[in-house]
């Protein structure tokens, strides 16, 4: 059994044992219903390219793919795509690429691509003249629950107009300070305002069928330093993690389609001290099990230092229960983490149960994505 720190994660547990017990329920019928499905659609086995491939989300270079990149979607190799303002000189530029990169997935006999971006509003929107006009903090001191909403339903059905069809938003983190460096990206320093804000943006996106994204679970409120440029350690204990893990509780229970886990690591939730998107601990343990989360759970930037600083952090990551890895830095990233991920899989050293029971995760949101 793995080692819990003392007085943490099982202290957590215990004092939440009366959730707990329904939540893991949860996550085994959806397990069981993940495995249905596939037996009702034939039971195809895909191939080990395909199965690797849908868990990866990558990058691309400039506005127009590369001959390589066509080549690795075609084959299955990738699942998705992240945009950044560099990817594209106009919006009509912008859906032209996107369809014919899902075209050339159809050609290949892939599932449609997963096309991202981080639309939060205020400094982090990708598409900077699109929703919503408020960040979230201003969100956060001027709005009410039905305005966050609607801002989120005006920003899925932007993003939906380009073939955007994951947010990587919001924000559910709680700042202890208003120096932590997350700024006006969070909607307040208070569970019960982010848990009622942040949620409410969530289904607002998802109205459009654009998928929402909880990030940065378990909690990037008291980190004292960004996990995009440094290794983080947060010490906080683990009852008042669990009290600012209050928005994400409430994104579950709202419907929430995928899960963002951060790279900073939680002593008191696990004592190895691993990167909570490497934990199984905080990824089956705590966000499976525990919170009940049955959707897809992506890691935040995954070529960061804290996993990079693992030579086999994709492997750890797909065994502790993650279903997607985010390499939103360049598009090589990617492409080793499709041989790291074949080759361990080959192996033995990823079950392909495993494999198997994340890309159904993906699959079915992708299906949840086109309606279907």
């Amino acid at each position: 059994m793995l080692a819990i720190a003392a007085g943490g994660y099982l202290a957590v547990r215990a004092a939440f044992a009366a959730t707990t017990t329904p939540a893991l329920v949860a996550v085994k019928n959806a397990e069981a219903a993940v495995v249905g499905s596939k037996r009702q659609s034939g039971g195809k086995n895909p191939a080990l390219g395909r199965l690797v491939g849908q868990l990866l989300i990558g990058r691309m270079t400039g506005t127009q793919p590369s001959s390589t990149l066509l080549g690795r979607i075609r084959r299955g190799e990738l699942g998705g795509l992240i945009i950044f303002p560099d990817n594209f000189t106009s919006l009509d530029q912008l859906r032209s690429t996107i369809a014919a990169l899902q075209k050339v997935a159809a050609v290949g006999g892939n599932p449609a691509l997963l096309i991202a971006t981080d639309q939060e509003g205020g400094t982090v929107a990708r598409l900077p003249d699109g929703p919503p006009g408020l960040s979230a903090r201003q969100m956060g001191e001027t709005g009410t629950r039905s305005s966050v909403l609607a801002a989120g339903r005006d920003t899925g059905w932007y993003l939906r107009r380009f073939g955007i069809t994951v947010d990587l938003a919001p924000v559910l983190d709680v700042p202890d300070s208003s120096t932590n460096f997350l700024g006006s990206r969070a909607f307040g320093r208070h569970p019960s305002v982010v848990s009622t804000l942040g949620t409410a943006f969530a289904q607002g996106l998802q109205v459009a069928h654009v998928a929402a994204t909880a990030k940065h679970f378990p909690g990037l409120g008291t980190a004292t330093a960004n996990t995009d440029v440094g290794i983080v350690e947060i010490s906080t204990k683990a009852s008042t993690l669990w009290w600012r893990m209050r928005p994400f509780r409430e994104a579950v229970k709202g419907g929430v389609q995928l899960v963002m886990v951060s790279n900073a690591a939680y002593p008191a939730l696990d004592s190895s001290k691993l990167p909570a998107a490497l934990s199984p601990q905080i990824v089956g343990g705590l966000l499976r099990n525990q919170i009940g989360f049955t959707g897809v759970i992506v890691t935040d930037a995954f070529s960061t230092p804290a996993p990079a600083s693992y030579k086999d952090a994709p492997v750890r990551a797909i065994n502790a229960g993650v279903d997607i890895l985010l390499y939103s830095d360049s598009e090589q990233s990617s492409a080793a983490a499709f041989v790291a991920l074949s080759r361990d899989a080959r192996k033995g050293l990823l079950p392909r149960a495993t494999l198997e029971l994340a890309y159904s995760r993906v699959t079915i949101l992708k299906k949840w994505i086109a309606g279907s």
